[in-house]
């Protein structure tokens, strides 16, 4: 199967990145975004993301960002990749839009970190077509995507799948459709564990992180990596975790809850754990 036009929907730090991976793969994108701006905003980022690898012998930005365009809609493509909010309610409704605007044979692929492929899937007149691809940010640097697999999808979309994640340079990690995949179910609560300890006057965040990097040889800690997902979608990630498996250590520390509801979502806000320019 040739993947030649993309449309990626969700034009946020995963959404044109994403967007930014398959451009610089020569294939044409077309990404949309309802909200206004996003899209301009994320090709101004693209552009600095691109002209940084360029230094390292990286594409011409300019070749790269000549093949996205915006889209005021959803259009017909080859591929579907949403990088939306983490809500399911929105993300069906994506999916039953999409269903009816790609051409019959395009697969729907969803970025999302928690929320089931399946009932995604079954929101479509294509289950067999529909899957998961949850890329890690930032998505131009690091090589992971999840390759997640619904009940319904087929064997053919799995394997199409794999091989352009592959042709993207990138490294597929095939999981099953659990709540949190792989991934999330290992990382977040790493996450929430770390802010009980701030909370619970364990440690501050500096020293919460250097222990994690020093001690467990991780580049980011885990207060760090929090604030660069988005303390929100922490959040969004494990209610999704703790209502599907039904075991209160996926339910989010009460200090990440009190931040969300002050605004404070990481890097996005301005402030998370950390304050940033």
């Amino acid at each position: 199967m040739v993947f030649e036009h993309v449309l990626v929907v969700g034009a946020g730090q995963m959404g044109g990145g994403i967007a930014q991976v398959v451009a610089a793969s020569r294939r044409r994108v077309s990404l949309h975004d309802t909200v206004s701006g996003a899209v301009e905003q994320a090709l101004g980022t693209m552009q600095r993301s691109l002209e940084k690898l360029a230094e390292k012998g990286g594409a011409d930005p300019a070749e790269v960002l000549g093949r996205v365009s915006l889209a005021d809609d959803l259009v017909a493509a080859d591929l579907m990749i949403e990088a939306v909010v983490e809500d399911a309610s929105v993300k069906e409704e994506l999916f039953r839009r999409a269903d009816e605007v790609l051409p019959p044979e395009a697969i729907l692929a969803s970025n999302t970190s928690s929320i089931p492929i399946t009932t995604l899937a079954a929101a479509t007149s294509r289950p067999e077509k529909v899957i998961g691809m949850h890329f890690f940010n930032p998505v131009p640097v690091l090589k992971l995507v999840e390759v997640i697999r619904a009940v319904q999808t087929s064997d053919e979309t799995a394997a199409a799948i794999v091989a352009l994640v592959e042709d993207l340079g990138k490294v597929p990690a095939e999981a099953r459709d659990f709540p949190g995949f792989v991934s999330n179910r290992i990382l977040m609560p790493f996450l929430n564990e770390a802010a009980y300890a701030l909370m619970e006057g364990v440690a501050e965040p500096e020293a919460i992180d250097t222990i994690a990097k020093l001690g467990f040889a991780h580049p980011l800690g885990p207060l760090a990596l929090a604030d660069l997902i988005g303390l929100d979608t922490c959040v969004a990630i494990m209610e999704v975790l703790h209502e599907g498996l039904g075991d209160p250590k996926y339910a989010p520390c009460p200090l990440l809850r009190q931040y969300v509801a002050a605004g404070r979502l990481g890097r996005k806000s301005g402030r998370g754990f950390y304050e940033y320019a």
